[in-house]
């Protein structure tokens, strides 16, 4: 099982459906309350895909997309991260991939894409 994560900042309802829908088949997905998880699923290629959205992931203000599955619409999550930038039209912020579950992330470094363009920023 492969997965994309991003981090999306002051989310809209619908905004994930809408563009989500260009990219993959049978999308089931209520995004219209961002305020709380939400799971949804949807086919890429003839693979399976799970959706989850957790609200306040990073403090109050950003949403954290998991998309898993055994194909995937992007090869990382800074393409995610650019597709989803160019149809939402808000922060999105992604791991630049080095990050392994268990290491400190006090200094990481994420991507940070917004109307200034594409930086490698510490998230704080």
């Amino acid at each position: 099982m492969q997965d994309l994560e991003i981090y999306i900042r002051d989310l809209e309802a619908g905004a994930v459906h809408h563009w989500l829908e260009s990219h993959v088949k049978q999308l089931v997905l209520d995004d219209n309350n961002v305020a709380s998880v939400t799971k949804g699923t949807a086919v890429f290629g003839e693979a399976f895909l799970k959706i989850t959205l957790y609200p306040q992931a990073f403090g109050k203000r950003f949403t954290s997309l998991l998309i898993e599955g055994e194909q995937l619409p992007w090869n990382s999550d800074l393409e995610c991260a650019r597709s989803a930038w160019r149809t939402i039209d808000t922060e999105i912020r992604c791991s630049p991939g080095e990050w392994k579950e268990g290491e400190s992330a006090e200094d990481e470094k994420w991507w940070r894409l917004d109307s200034r363009g594409e930086q490698l920023v510490v998230w704080n």
